[in-house]
């Protein structure tokens, strides 16, 4: 059985993950899409800047959204001086730092689902009249299910195992900001937690097993399904 503790840095962790990917998603879907089907000028940078958090020390990723979002950031200063609205070391610095850690891992599926779309399709739909939106909404967006999908729970899976962005810009703040790997990071710091400490590595585990096989199962069957 979990302690409370442990049962509120699981299910914050489950809540922040879910409202990360849930806020990300619109997002990440076009940002994919446009990487996916266009070149332009500045693509291979705007590529880079994207997919940044995937090679960066997540302390350090981390740290860059406190320097902008912190009481003295460049974004968080006028919003609590105009607003009164505080991000860092709250809830919703939690989400963000999920969200932009799980972002890349989105945006890359999403774009190779795009990349192996048959233009053939989309050009069907509008030698049949449809407009530019109606074929996105009606044709690309449905063959990109599968990459929008594998994308989504493996940002969750991400986003729930996320430790070095939240910690440095949320804190570790019990019932507040303190994560499944915060709160496995504080048992493992106090005398007599290594019987906590191993039930949070299994719950760990667990969601993260979950998530991929998960995303596995539904990028097969929506294979399955286009092929039939």
């Amino acid at each position: 059985m979990l302690s409370p503790m442990e049962t509120e840095a699981l299910m914050l962790s489950l809540r922040s993950s879910a409202a990360a990917v849930l806020w990300s998603l619109p997002l990440a879907v076009l940002a994919g899409w446009g990487l996916g089907r266009f070149r332009f000028p500045g693509h291979g940078v705007l590529n880079a800047v994207v997919h940044m958090p995937l090679v960066l020390p997540p302390v350090v990723l981390g740290y860059l959204l406190l320097v902008a979002l912190g009481r003295e950031g460049f974004i968080g200063a006028p919003l609590h001086a105009l607003f009164g609205i505080r991000i860092a070391f709250t809830g919703t610095a939690v989400v963000i730092a999920c969200a932009v850690v799980g972002f890349p891992l989105m945006v890359r599926a999403v774009r190779q689902s795009a990349e192996a779309i048959d233009p053939r399709y989309e050009q069907a739909a509008r030698s049949l009249g449809a407009s530019d939106l109606k074929v996105f909404l009606t044709v690309t967006l449905p063959l990109m299910a599968p990459g929008i999908l594998a994308g989504i729970t493996l940002a969750f899976a991400r986003a729930v195992g996320e430790f070095g962005a939240t910690i440095t810009l949320a804190g570790n703040i019990p019932s507040r900001t303190q994560t499944l790997p915060l709160a496995l990071y504080t048992v493992t710091q106090s005398p007599g937690g290594e019987d906590a400490a191993m039930r949070f590595c299994i719950l760990s585990l667990a969601l993260a097993g979950l998530a991929l096989m998960a995303s596995e199962a539904v990028s097969r069957r929506m294979q399955a399904e286009a092929r039939a």
